[in-house]
């Protein structure tokens, strides 16, 4: 089979060769012209006209006349440059901001369409209405917990060692070395500990979220649950969910483990307080409220993530262009999120007196 395409250069090459002054172009023995076919004609018979030649055309049948007409009529047809609209900066980033709020609405939305699914769902398999995939869970519990344990504890050991060594070389010049003890303990405990696992889980466990429940949209399996009758949400998102609400509270606490680890081995070596002085400072500067304001907040930031991410990941299109920004966009808002709350947790803290 032959096509435009192959015959252009066909086509280019008659119109540059040399077939005399006056060239007739015959069509009585063509059956039948489709518009392709009058377009390839009609662009050969201007190449030829191109070159100083007169160009006719015999043997078009009558019926074919108005399909050539309209071809030179699409061709000469004068095309309107584009206008480039004119906009207002502050109109343009107004619009932005407002969509941007309108957009919001909409995540607002989906976010709470999942927890209560999830709700709804959790409630079912309490009452033995649904049957709980306690394996799933239990396989989400080891890719996001189990396996996450080296990389947050080498990562809280290196920040409590650096709080510890900075701490306690400022407090030197006070002669108050013994007091980065309560530094570091009301900090890892309180905050750092927490926020950081947070943080790092947003960005591994989050986008592995997102990314996964992302591919199944793109090959089409989410619908694929759905016609089966199977609630997408409470296979795919109820999982994943009560994994990381689990797991993330059982990370901050090695965290918080690891991080004072790191301060006994820094303070030690740099600043000559034994481990047993150490933890016996820390005992009389902190509390069990000061660990339990800290894993507190983990149940709540975990959820944030698994929702954020189990929203993006159901945004997915079919490109892997989309599943990039989207597993991108999960862990972005995750991280902001999360200090959002941990702001919100402190300013609540502060108000009660906890």
């Amino acid at each position: 089979a032959r096509t435009i395409g192959s015959i252009e250069k066909t086509v280019a090459d008659t119109g540059e060769s040399d077939l005399g002054k006056s060239v007739t172009i015959d069509l009585g023995s063509v059956g039948r012209v489709d518009t392709a076919g009058a377009l390839l004609v009609e662009k050969m018979s201007r190449k030829l006209s191109d070159g100083g030649r007169s160009v006719e055309m015999s043997g078009v049948r009558e019926k074919d006349g108005a399909l050539f007409e309209a071809v030179r009529s699409a061709i000469d047809r004068v095309r309107p440059e584009p206008e480039v609209a004119k906009r207002n900066r502050v109109v343009a980033a107004l619009d932005g901001i407002g969509r941007s709020v309108y957009g919001l609405y909409d995540e607002v939305v989906v976010g709470l369409n999942i927890i209560g699914s999830s709700i709804y769902g959790a409630g079912r398999r309490v009452t033995g209405k649904t049957q709980l995939r306690l394996p799933a869970i239990i396989t989400q519990m080891d890719r996001m917990g189990v396996r996450a344990v080296p990389i947050i504890a080498l990562m809280s050991f290196l920040i409590g060692a650096v709080i510890a060594q900075q701490g306690a070389f400022q407090l030197r010049n006070f002669g108050a070395e013994i007091f980065v003890v309560d530094l570091v303990g009301i900090l890892q405990l309180r905050e750092i500990g927490v926020l950081l696992t947070a943080i790092m889980i947003a960005g591994r466990s989050g986008s592995a979220i997102t990314a996964e429940i992302g591919s199944m949209k793109m090959r089409e399996e989410v619908d694929a649950l759905q016609v089966i009758g199977l609630n997408p949400i409470g296979v795919l998102v109820f999982p994943r969910l009560v994994a990381l609400t689990l797991v993330l509270p059982l990370l901050a606490f090695i965290a918080d483990l690891m991080g004072l680890a790191g301060a006994i081995v820094v303070t030690w070596i740099y600043s000559g307080i034994p481990p047993a002085a150490f933890v016996q400072r820390l005992r009389e500067a902190i509390d069990i409220g000061t660990i339990l304001a800290g894993l507190i907040k983990a149940p709540f930031m975990a959820i944030i993530i698994g929702v954020v991410a189990s929203a993006e990941g159901m945004k997915v299109g079919g490109s892997a262009e989309s599943l990039g920004l989207h597993v991108t966009t999960s862990v972005v808002k995750s991280i902001f999120l999360v200090i959002l709350v941990d702001a919100f947790f402190a300013i609540f803290y502060a108000s009660i007196g906890f």
